[in-house]
């Protein structure tokens, strides 16, 4: 993971920081977050560095929504709440993305 990490994404999902029977999934849902907010920006990790210095708190929680969606939501999600994490990283997101 690039600025996530464990401890931050146990926090997050309110996961006792001694269980490390999940570490690894939980992981692969870091680094496939991390990824998916570099694609939503259309921007690669030093670009939004050079830019603002950091990695933004927006960016860093649209990370952490994802990871605890995959992991809460291990299976399809329903119809219900199907938009429900789309907006709400796209908020996030979308102040930072490069539209060219």
């Amino acid at each position: 993971m690039k600025w996530l990490n464990l401890d931050l994404i146990k926090a997050h999902c309110r996961i006792e920081p001694d269980f490390h029977d999940e570490d690894l999934l939980l992981a692969g849902y870091g680094e496939e977050a991390e990824e998916m907010v570099l694609t939503g920006c259309n921007r690669t990790m030093e670009e939004i560095i050079d830019r603002y210095g950091k990695i933004p708190a927006p960016l860093v929680q649209a990370s952490l929504l994802l990871v605890a969606m995959s992991y809460e939501h291990r299976e399809a999600i329903s119809q219900q709440n199907l938009y429900m994490v789309p907006y709400a990283f796209d908020m996030r997101v979308k102040p930072y993305m490069n539209l060219t």
